[in-house]
């Protein structure tokens, strides 16, 4: 097994074998892979003995879509059963999921939709989180969620609203920067002022990402897209937090359009720089 993990990158099937022998020297010491769950609860076939040989040298994050904590229904009893099954397999050092609702009466939807953050919700998306953690055995990094419009019902500041969920259930926060960037140039608020507010030591993982400006309304709509590389705004937004919480585990996060592994890697040399430049808050 490799270092203490630094920089990680998302791993998709076509970088199996580049991720398997990239060597562990330089900033690939602390290369880490991080998955969705979802992608691998089948009991056969290829895809969990690739992982097992990822797993076998490189440290595993598990970041699920589909728990839809935030939605009106329980967490699906036999969802958490198959991610415990993947946890308790390949032994994950982080595992995450998102403050988004996905599934309703039986359907699922194709997306991480919004909730108010209302008292109501509030209470009913701890009672999930802590439902979550016991069935899986494991303490849940939260993900906080790109706004595209104004949302009415709000209790809550985002960030309180975060800090609450984890000193009501003892989870952790997973700090999406391209989320925090996105959100704020959509709503014309301050991502410098989110980052300096969120509570530095709830933050167990953060993720780097690529948006596009939406094909209709451009620049004054940014759509968190994951299907290109990180953006200068980001990269500064993430050096802010870094110097103000010290080094966390970061993950550069690419869905669509993915490059070659050559190409992601020199985004995880980025990152995995700016982590070995910071030093831990005295």
């Amino acid at each position: 097994m490799s270092s203490l993990p630094t920089a990680g990158l998302s791993l998709k099937p076509q970088h199996f074998a580049e991720a398997e022998a990239c060597p562990a020297v330089g900033p690939r010491r602390g290369l880490w892979f991080e998955v969705h769950p979802e992608n691998y609860m089948v009991a056969g076939g290829p895809r969990p003995g690739w992982l097992e040989r990822i797993r076998a040298v490189r440290p595993l994050s598990l970041h699920g879509v589909g728990l839809s904590l935030a939605g009106d229904e329980r967490p699906d009893r036999d969802h958490l059963a198959r991610f415990r099954s993947l946890i308790d397999r390949f032994q994950p050092f982080l595992v995450s999921e998102h403050l988004a609702w996905s599934r309703r009466g039986g359907v699922y939807h194709p997306d991480l939709l919004p909730v108010p953050r209302s008292r109501e919700m509030l209470g009913l998306i701890c009672a999930h989180i802590d439902e979550a953690q016991s069935a899986l055995g494991r303490t849940l990094l939260i993900e906080n969620p790109a706004a595209y419009l104004p949302l009415a019902g709000h209790d809550w500041d985002e960030v309180d609203f975060l800090a609450e969920i984890a000193r009501r259930t003892g989870c952790g926060l997973l700090v999406d920067v391209n989320n925090v960037h996105v959100s704020a140039c959509n709503l014309g608020q301050s991502a410098e002022d989110w980052l300096d507010r969120v509570p530095a030591a709830l933050i167990g993982e953060i993720h780097l990402a690529g948006h596009r400006p939406d094909p209709v309304w451009g620049e004054a709509l940014l759509i968190d897209s994951h299907d290109a590389p990180v953006s200068e705004a980001v990269w500064r937004l993430h050096e802010r937090l870094l110097a103000r919480i010290g080094p966390r585990p970061t993950l550069i996060e690419r869905d669509g359009r993915v490059p070659a592994f050559d190409l992601l890697l020199q985004e995880q040399t980025r990152a995995a720089g700016a982590l070995a430049s910071t030093r831990a808050p005295a």
